[in-house]
């Protein structure tokens, strides 16, 4: 009877054990929060070609041309284009005339516009591996790349790879012009511009029997001062037959009229001399009666433009003075370049 009594008090002690080890509360794991994660900003859309340009503020003329040539929604469209794109101050290379007659003629512009375009997306990388390319408008137009200098046409490449959605941009620093447009809006040389005239026979019989016809239809550029059929009329009698006789003295005399460089009259009159090509300095007189070359000639038209130079006309014929002058070099300085000024006495 005890061992009973021993055996259950042993079991209940054991219930009561596991009874207190059920009571006791599990410990409570802490929870992690997390921070919310901030939502990144959507990356930000490229625009397209045209509207890229115009965001860059520096292509107002083209977004202009663009418009009255009916391109814009071309190239606000899928692409991808390659675009060349002149700036404001490329465009302002042009003669004004020249550029508002383009811009009034939508056939003409379109095909300029066309000419800056490439079907395709085309890197600065693959340009210059290229030697041309052909543009939408038809034509191929010539690439060179000299060390770091990437030319396109007559262009140089002056920004690079401005990526748009449509394609890229390119940025040049003067308008490229079909070579076929090119001829059809050339000036005619001096030589033809004098002829055209009408008062300059006597003249370009002189050049012809110097020699010097070629040269002054060459590249130049060179101004003129062009004495009139009516100048060398006022010549002695017989001494213009007997200049044109003498090859060289006449070549002396014609070359005395020339002045390398295209020296447009707001220049000469800020002159007192101009070294000619002929090697002597020609005096030049500019005040509110207009300017003289060398106190007696006077020039009577000026800045007839011609595609290699300039005329100036004058109504005397000029002589060099006597005496062997230090032989100059006929040539032609660059487009522009204009004599400095001597300083005045």
């Amino acid at each position: 009877m005890r061992i009973w009594s021993t055996v259950a008090f042993l079991s209940l002690a054991g219930a009561l054990v596991a009874c207190g080890d059920d009571a006791k509360p599990e410990p409570k794991v802490p929870e992690v929060t997390t921070a919310p994660t901030a939502e990144a900003p959507p990356p930000e859309q490229k625009k397209d070609i045209v509207d890229t340009a115009v965001a860059a503020g520096k292509f107002n003329t083209l977004a202009a041309a663009l418009k009255s040539a009916g391109l814009l929604e071309t190239l606000k469209g899928p692409g991808p284009y390659t675009v060349f794109a002149p700036t404001d101050d490329a465009f302002a290379k042009l003669p004004k005339e020249a550029l508002d007659a383009l811009l009034k003629d939508k056939d003409k512009l379109t095909q300029v516009l066309l000419f800056h375009v490439v079907a395709g997306k085309v890197m600065a990388a693959d340009v210059t591996k290229m030697t041309s390319t052909k543009t939408v408008s038809g034509k191929e137009v010539g690439i060179k790349v000299d060390g770091t200098t990437v030319m396109v046409g007559n262009a140089k490449v002056l920004t690079s790879d401005i990526e748009a959605s449509n394609g890229v941009i390119h940025v040049i620093d003067t308008v490229l012009i079909p070579g076929d447009m090119k001829a059809e809006n050339a000036k005619p040389d001096l030589i033809d511009t004098a002829l055209k005239d009408g008062h300059f026979t006597t003249l370009a019989k002189a050049l012809t029997e110097a020699g010097l016809v070629d040269t002054l239809k060459g590249p130049g550029p060179f101004t003129v001062f062009a004495p009139t059929d009516d100048a060398f009329a006022k010549l002695p009698k017989g001494a213009l037959d007997a200049l044109l006789k003498d090859k060289e003295k006449l070549t002396g005399v014609l070359t005395y009229h020339v002045i390398a460089g295209k020296v447009m009259s707001a220049d000469i009159a800020k002159l007192t001399s101009a070294k000619t090509v002929q090697g002597s300095e020609l005096k030049i007189k500019a005040d509110d009666k207009g300017v003289t070359l060398d106190g007696k000639a006077k020039v009577t038209a000026k800045d007839i433009e011609a595609g290699n130079g300039v005329i100036h006309v004058i109504d005397s014929v000029l002589m060099p003075p006597k005496g062997k002058p230090a032989p100059a070099k006929p040539a032609p300085a660059k487009t522009g370049d204009a004599p400095k000024p001597a300083p005045k006495k």
